[in-house]
């Protein structure tokens, strides 16, 4: 085979399919000329490697091709656009697709430490059972604010945000089993009730609530939106709709594990006011304050600027070049 020939033959198409590649739109002649010149030039290449191995013509032809190939398949969005459309449309449109379901955690959240702190503060011989009195008192009148300024405050808000990230991703990651998430909110409630119970024992109820609320705020209203996703997990399982179990599964795991980065994102402000601002000597109503503006940043942020994705149209799930198109179904 004369490869000089092939080369002087095929030149002009290969800056033909060069040029089509490097257009930003095509028109539908353009594209199925775009398809035909990449197909000739693939068994191009083929035949030159086979016959003389690599060669400059050979390698010119490679690159065109590696192009043409993105221009055909589409290539990977610009991160610089992919990162307005997560924070601005993604992440709120998931999080604002929780709201009702984060509104269920939360009252069943707080009724179930309401009922442990109740039942365990009114009930001498149920608070023996806890610890002796020595420890406990020990616990009321000096741990739980000790806690908050027993180490350096980065460290601490270091701290508590890995803690509590870890638990929300759980939640999440592990929400499919249905009963994960229900052990993670079970367990934080009776541990957060049986707390209270003891400050409220012992007359420290006000320090109980005061230390609590600056980081609490925020912090549990991301607990309750990860408790949130795992269950919306859970119930894309068992009640798919006209959707398989694996798409329905795929389409709110997506969706709910950019909820993650949001929850990451909330509880490292969290770490922030509770390793900055809640050992400080400040007045209450100040740092309560700090507390509230956190909360209402992260609720707008989910109800009104979510609400407004979601009326884009956004779901929180990949576009449909980035998750596959959906299977269609009857019905």
């Amino acid at each position: 085979m004369n490869i000089d020939a092939l080369i002087d033959a095929r030149r002009p198409e290969w800056d033909r399919l060069h040029d089509l590649a490097k257009r930003r739109t095509l028109t539908g002649p353009e594209t199925d000329e775009l398809i035909r010149l990449y197909r000739a030039g693939s068994a191009d290449l083929a035949e030159m490697k086979t016959t003389t191995g690599r060669t400059p013509a050979g390698d010119y032809l490679s690159n065109v091709l590696g192009a043409a190939r993105y221009r055909i398949t589409g290539a990977p969005e610009n991160a610089a656009k992919q990162f307005p459309r997560f924070f601005l449309e993604q992440l709120p449109a998931a999080l604002y697709r929780l709201r009702w379901d984060t509104l269920v955690v939360a009252v069943s959240f707080i009724a179930i430490t309401w009922v442990v702190g109740w039942w365990a503060s009114s009930d001498a011989q149920l608070m023996a059972t806890i610890g002796d009195e020595t420890q406990l008192r020990q616990y009321a009148d000096e741990d739980f604010v000790a806690y908050y300024s027993d180490h350096p405050e980065a460290v601490f808000a270091g701290m508590v945000w890995t803690n509590n990230a870890w638990i929300a991703a759980q939640s999440i990651m592990f929400g499919i089993t249905g009963i994960w998430p229900l052990y993670v909110m079970m367990q934080n409630a009776v541990g957060l009730g049986i707390s209270a119970a003891v400050m409220f024992f012992y007359d420290r109820g006000d320090d109980f609530l005061l230390f609590i609320l600056p980081h609490g705020l925020l912090e549990m209203t991301a607990i309750f939106v990860a408790g949130a996703a795992g269950f919306r997990i859970f119930w894309a399982w068992i009640a798919p709709g006209r959707v398989s179990r694996g798409t329905a599964l795929a389409r709110e795991g997506r969706a709910l594990a950019t909820v993650v980065v949001g929850l990451i994102l909330a509880l490292a402000l969290s770490g922030i006011v509770e390793g900055f601002v809640t050992r400080q000597e400040w007045p209450h109503v100040i740092k309560i304050g700090i507390g509230a503006v956190a909360l209402g940043v992260f609720l707008a942020y989910m109800l009104i600027w979510g609400r407004r994705a979601s009326r884009r149209g956004a779901t929180g799930d990949l576009t449909e070049f980035e998750a596959g198109t959906s299977r269609l179904v009857a019905g």
